[in-house]
């Protein structure tokens, strides 16, 4: 397993398309807090804004991933970008509004774009071939990584040195420009109906809801994402520590995030994708209890490297799990509503912070998060071990070209997906 077949100018292209749809999206909860912190209970007002950008994020992903045609997605992709460049322009334009007319612009930013993740992901898989798919979710985490590495370091220098609203309207113009990238890509992308891509046409929720254990689990994967990031700064503070080091430390996080993925993609990893999920998240659990308990700037940088390095494995199984979920067809929708789950964790966890923010210190409020985190992964497991249970139940021989499989159903984890095998047998 290489990363050779990664490596081309069409995916160059799809690379920089994704920083301008995707850097404003890593930029937007420490903007909104740099945005309002000088105010009045500003980090908690800071955390509500954030997830309000986020659960527009949530609702805007499975309504407008689940609408995009797979052979013509782009204007949908444009107007949605476009849109979303408008909600950060209102933030950074209007950065003394009232909080409610701020919320409405962080809903906006947040719901108008949300498709691009999806039909992003199912672009990259259209330029690679089908075996180096697990390599090129692996790209997409490296690019990912170094976008949350230099995004919070970006805000946080923007907001401390120039002024809180820049970084919200640099994250304005990144996404205007991104939409420019979306017609040197592919028009879409194509479903083998052939391989089980079709599906008749009310079921298409039935089988994204088929699916929930792996969103559960995707859920808790960035839920610790949204508890570092939101509440470091006050954490920070807590311990005596300049607030301008959570951008640093931040971007420390997103490396050891990118070095987790390129690990993740160099090899095969042995043992179930639930069960490697759950050893992932279990660490980053302990790695973020850490940085709640550590007194010290270093302790809590390492610690955040860490967390970041076992994450993106954990984000990786998640995706890896989506695809053995959904037939080929359903996967753009799929990874629309991953991405919305993904997104609801994070606003769990940011609202629960923000709660606790008012009444209790900022390293109780991250253990809160922690707790909740593991209760998803927790229920996330037993989803997925009692789904495969089921499939197990009633599996049959599944024959495909070349292959011929004994055990369970497709759909079922580590079975053959829509007939699709390669050098290294059946994926």
């Amino acid at each position: 397993m290489t990363y050779r077949d990664v490596a081309s100018p069409r995916v160059l292209v799809w690379a920089c398309t994704s920083v301008g749809a995707r850097m404003p999206v890593a930029m937007a909860p420490l903007a909104l807090v740099f945005l309002v912190r000088e105010r009045p209970g500003g980090y908690a007002l800071g955390a509500v804004l954030a997830a309000a950008y986020v659960i527009g994020e949530i609702v805007g992903a499975p309504v407008l991933g689940m609408r995009l045609p797979p052979e013509r997605p782009r204007p949908q992709l444009a107007v949605g970008l476009a849109t979303g460049a408008l909600g950060f322009a209102g933030l950074g334009v209007f950065p003394d509004a009232p909080s409610l007319v701020l919320g409405a612009f962080a809903f906006l930013a947040g719901a108008a774009p949300a498709a691009a993740t999806g039909g992003l992901r199912a672009l990259l898989t259209e330029l690679v071939p089908e075996r180096a798919v697990a390599q090129a979710l692996s790209t997409e985490s490296m690019l990912n990584s170094v976008i949350w590495a230099v995004s919070p370091a970006a805000v946080a220098g923007l907001a401390l040195q120039a002024a809180p609203h820049i970084p919200l309207l640099l994250a304005a113009a990144l996404m205007a420009a991104s939409v420019t990238g979306l017609w040197l890509l592919p028009a879409g992308w194509k479903v083998d109906d052939s391989a089980g891509g079709a599906w008749s046409g009310g079921s298409l929720p039935r089988l994204l809801l088929g699916a929930w254990p792996v969103y559960v689990m995707g859920a808790a994967s960035l839920s610790l994402l949204g508890l570092a990031e939101l509440v470091l700064p006050a954490l920070l503070e807590q311990r005596g520590i300049r607030v301008g080091w959570s951008g640093p430390l931040l971007t420390g996080l997103a490396v050891g995030g990118g070095l987790g993925a390129f690990l993740y993609g160099l090899r095969t990893w042995p043992g179930l994708l639930r069960t490697r999920s759950v050893v992932l998240m279990c660490g980053t659990s302990l790695c973020v209890t850490l940085i709640a308990l550590i007194p010290n700037t270093a302790g809590i940088a390492t610690a955040l490297a860490a967390g970041g390095l076992l994450q993106s494995g954990a984000l990786l199984t998640r995706n890896l799990a989506l695809r053995d979920a959904l037939p080929p067809g359903a996967l753009a929708a799929g990874y629309s509503v991953m991405y919305a789950a993904a997104g609801a964790g994070y606003a769990a966890t940011g609202s629960l912070a923000g709660a606790l923010l008012k009444v209790t210190v900022p390293s109780t409020a991250v253990l809160a998060g922690v707790a909740l985190t593991l209760a998803l992964t927790g229920i996330g497991w037993w989803g997925e071990v009692r789904r495969a249970g089921s499939s197990a139940r009633g599996a049959d021989a599944v024959v495909v070209p070349g292959c011929v499989v004994e055990g369970p159903a497709p759909g079922a984890e580590g079975a053959p997906i829509g007939g699709r095998c390669d050098a290294e047998g059946c994926l």
